[in-house]
């Protein structure tokens, strides 16, 4: 149990310091920005609780906005991503599918997996550039940062898991 929660902890700093020192850095077309960090509660196990969900979607979001000078910004998003996913794997997921299943393409298949993902990732990125906009005056350029984010955001995750230990 300690083991899995500090692998999931390195996962999140590893996450953290690469959006940080890296992706914050990178944008396409001026507009879209990838948001890796939302990876980790992507990987969340299905018998995850919905509390522990949101501790460990609050944390990240609160390293990522002291980090990246966003004052609620991601700790709102990820917040919210984490209030989904549970009640989203669930449904999603076969309902034969073990208890403690860790959300990869491997274990859920490629469809399902991206499927799952795109709507994470998704809800996150609404939230996140709806606060940044906070106005209806910039709903166009909210949409816009969404969209191409979130593009770019599941490029990325889908480029990375090919990476993740095979069981």
């Amino acid at each position: 149990m300690i083991t899995k929660q500090l692998k999931r902890f390195m996962l999140m700093l590893l996450l953290v310091a690469v959006q940080v020192l890296v992706l914050n850095h990178v944008q396409f077309m001026g507009y879209g920005t990838p948001l890796l960090y939302v990876l980790l509660l992507v990987y969340l196990p299905m018998g995850t609780s919905r509390t522990s969900a949101l501790l460990w979607g609050f944390s990240t979001g609160l390293i990522v906005d002291i980090l990246s000078n966003t004052p609620g910004i991601a700790s709102g998003a990820m917040t919210f991503a984490a209030l989904i996913q549970p009640p989203l794997l669930n449904l999603i997921v076969p309902r034969d599918a073990p208890e403690d299943l860790v959300p990869s393409a491997q274990n859920m298949g490629n469809r399902i997996f991206i499927r799952y993902a795109m709507i994470v990732f998704f809800m996150h990125h609404l939230v996140y550039f709806t606060l940044a906009c906070f106005s209806f005056y910039h709903i166009a350029d909210a949409a816009l940062y969404t969209i191409t984010s979130w593009i770019t955001s599941m490029l990325l995750a889908l480029a990375v898991e090919p990476f993740r230990k095979k069981k």
